[in-house]
C-alpha cells in the first residue's frame, strides 16, 4: 500500500505539493469553501455540486484539484484531530452537473491515498435526480466510507446542521454566524 501511495504521489505531485497556481482554473470555479469546525473539532469543507460542470473540466486537472483540496483540508487539522467533515450542498444540481467519472475518481483518491481522513459528509438539498447518479457511484465506495455519508431531509436541515456544527462555526448561508 505504501509503494502504491508513493508511486501515486510522485505522479500526482511531482514537486511534492500542488500549488494554488497549478489549479487556479479549478479554484476560480468557487466550488469549495473551507471554513470553521464541527462540534468534534474537525475542519469543515463546504462543496457546491451545482457549480461543477463536467463538460468544462479535464479529468486529470480535476484529480489534481481533488488532491489539492484534500491536502488543504488536512493542513487545517488541529493537533490530535485526524479527520475532516464536509457539507455537500446539491441545491440547483441537475443533469449538467452529473459527473460519474469525476465522483468515482474523487472517491478513489480519497479512499486510497487519504484513508480514514473523512469523518462525515452531510448531503443537503439533494434532488431526487441525484439519487440515480448515487446508485451508480455507491458500489465504488468502501463499506467504512459509505457509513459516513448522511443524507439530510430538507425538513431536518436546520436542526441537523446545528447539531453537527456550532452556530459560531456554521456559515451564514446556513443560518450560522461564520462569514466566509
Amino acid at each position: 500500500m505504501l509503494l502504491k501511495y508513493l508511486a501515486w504521489k510522485r505522479a500526482a505531485k511531482p514537486h511534492g505539493t500542488i500549488t494554488d497556481e497549478e489549479v487556479s482554473d479549478e479554484i476560480a470555479k468557487d466550488r469549495v469553501h473551507m471554513h470553521g469546525f464541527d462540534r468534534l473539532g474537525r475542519p469543515m469543507a463546504y462543496l457546491y455540486g451545482a457549480r461543477h460542470f463536467p463538460a468544462r473540466r479535464d479529468l486529470d486537472d480535476f484529480k489534481r484539484y481533488v488532491a489539492y483540496l484534500l491536502d488543504k483540508i488536512c493542513t487545517r487539522l488541529p493537533m490530535g484531530q485526524e479527520k475532516f467533515a464536509a457539507v455537500i450542498d446539491l441545491k440547483g444540481w441537475g443533469y449538467a452537473n452529473c459527473d460519474i467519472r469525476g465522483y468515482v475518481a474523487a472517491l478513489e483518491i480519497m479512499q486510497n491515498y487519504y484513508p480514514e481522513r473523512l469523518g462525515r459528509v452531510l448531503m443537503i438539498n439533494v434532488p431526487y435526480m441525484f439519487m440515480a447518479a448515487w446508485k451508480i457511484v455507491y458500489p465504488f465506495i468502501d463499506e467504512k466510507t459509505k457509513k459516513k455519508f448522511v443524507f439530510v431531509p430538507n425538513k431536518d436541515l436546520d436542526s441537523t446542521l446545528r447539531d453537527a456544527i456550532d452556530e459560531s462555526q456554521l456559515l451564514e448561508e446556513y443560518g450560522g454566524k461564520l462569514k466566509p
